[in-house]
């Protein structure tokens, strides 16, 4: 018998070195190099192009706004007319992300994936292009109104399903791409406060400057469809976005080690998919190599079923607590009332400048700041009580920025009047956002079972959606108050 076994492994040595040319002699796996980082770069444009729709619309509240300003004659009274464009735009977004995160959870099932990221980013830069048309067309108000909420609306439904996609796709690779990924998003509020700057800055027309900035984002679109359209032509990528076709050629193989017999050249159905997974959860993410464990099939066989989603959400509900309140309180006041506050120097061109600057892209850089800054510093650790307590601390944040220098107002008084004093609160509200969030997506597929870290990840989108979907809604309460 046991000659039997060594007779078997030196034929499937063998027959691994002449099937694939990535496998050795020994069952190690060697990977291609990701030459000039290119897939990087390219996950980086895509991460960047998944949050373009919100942080662009976002950043152009105060055009949205000049176009809705309109006062009404009643009973020989001039009267404001009220559209609470940033309450809605914010609702309008987080709202489609919630519910199209569930429906992705079903479609992904019954729709390829690149009908899915390119069907999506295609309907993106429609929708972009008839935005950057609208500037040049004189419209009714009202309608003018209900046409960007509806696009809001549109624009990111297909953000979401393109951004739950993306997540799926670069989960397949080392985890280094992932955080690539999500500092391409970290940029992308940075990349559309800029524009918004150097629009502004520019010497052209109102008109113009906003068709200026909205086609950035058109480019923006087009040039992260390429880019995905890239992907599948690069021999790195190739490699890891086919490879459960490789494991499943890797169980082949260790099931004939382990003497069990083959029916018509394929392993018995029982135990394909327990190895295969355990095939997946025995590479490492930072080896330039993978290699496939020869003892782990009594492992696979006892641990291959997965634990339901009750089950996973009981492990990690303190870390989905935790990213649905960070958000829940970052999106009740930004940009809803941080978009309002007036800066104490209005006269000169800083009173142009000062939202895009102190608002946006302080926010956008602090946020991106705060992820970042995980990569080196992982406190408090997962398991420490401190750690949701200086979650539900950053509440303290919401009266700060309502009793900044937020006009109009009627109820609150006044006190943080100076510039300093709202952008020093900005800077500390943006850095711990995107610092709280990074780790509690980081730590939750780290509560569980390997095997149970996709359904982790599921669940944590899904309490990251609710968390913007909530302070979304709490955003009108808020704003009245002040």
């Amino acid at each position: 018998m046991l000659l039997h076994k060594l007779v078997n492994k030196l034929l499937l040595g063998h027959q691994r070195a002449t099937e694939s040319p990535h496998v050795t002699m020994k069952g190690r796996i060697d990977t291609p190099q990701d030459r000039w980082c290119l897939v990087g770069i390219i996950f980086f444009i895509l991460g960047l192009g998944t949050l373009l729709p919100w942080n662009f619309f976002m950043t152009a509240s105060l055009y949205f706004q000049s176009r809705l300003n309109s006062t009404e004659l009643k009973n020989g009274t001039a009267v404001r007319k009220e559209y609470h464009f940033n309450n809605w735009m914010t609702f309008l977004s987080q709202l489609p992300l919630l519910v199209f995160t569930l429906l992705n959870s079903f479609m992904y099932q019954r729709i390829s994936e690149a009908i899915r990221i390119a069907g999506s980013l295609v309907f993106i830069l429609l929708l972009f292009i008839l935005t950057a048309v609208l500037v040049k067309v004189d419209m009714n108000q009202d309608l003018f109104f209900s046409v960007t909420m509806a696009t809001i609306w549109f624009i990111n439904s297909f953000g979401a399903v393109l951004q739950g996609s993306l997540f799926g796709l670069v989960g397949l690779l080392r985890q280094k791409y992932s955080a690539i990924f999500m500092s391409g998003q970290g940029l992308a509020g940075t990349f559309a406060a800029i524009a918004m700057l150097l629009a502004k800055a520019s010497d052209a027309d109102f008109d113009s400057a906003a068709l200026g900035y909205f086609i950035t984002p058109c480019v923006g679109t087009l040039v992260t469809l390429l880019s995905y359209l890239l992907l599948p032509r690069m021999e790195f990528a190739q490699f890891y976005l086919n490879r459960k076709t490789k494991y499943e050629e890797g169980t082949r193989d260790k099931l004939l080690t382990d003497g069990k017999p083959l029916e018509n050249g394929k392993p018995n159905g029982h135990a394909n998919g327990a190895v295969a997974s355990t095939a997946l959860y025995s590479i490492s993410q930072d080896e330039a190599k993978l290699e496939i464990s020869p003892d782990r099939s009594e492992e696979a066989n006892s641990s291959a079923e997965k634990a339901s989603v009750l089950e996973v959400f009981k492990k990690i509900r303190v870390m989905a607590f935790c990213v649905t309140f960070v958000f829940t309180v970052t999106l009740s006041v930004f940009p809803a009332v941080t978009v309002d506050v007036q800066t104490a120097f209005p006269d000169g061109r800083w009173g142009r400048f000062f939202i895009e600057v102190c608002c946006f892209l302080v926010f956008n850089i602090n946020d991106w700041f705060g992820r970042t800054v995980t990569t080196k510093i992982h406190w408090p650790r997962k398991e420490s009580c401190v750690f949701p307590i200086l979650v539900v601390a950053r509440v303290i944040f919401i009266p700060l920025l309502m009793l900044c220098n937020v006009q109009p107002r009627s109820h609150l008084p006044i006190i943080f009047s100076h510039d300093a004093v709202f952008t020093l609160i900005m800077a500390l509200f943006s850095m711990s956002s995107g610092y709280f969030v990074c780790l509690s997506m980081s730590y939750a597929p780290q509560l569980v079972e390997p095997k149970d870290a996709e359904t982790a990840g599921a669940l944590m989108t899904f309490f990251l959606a609710l968390g913007l979907s909530l302070g979304a809604a709490l955003s009108f309460l808020l704003r009245s108050l002040v």
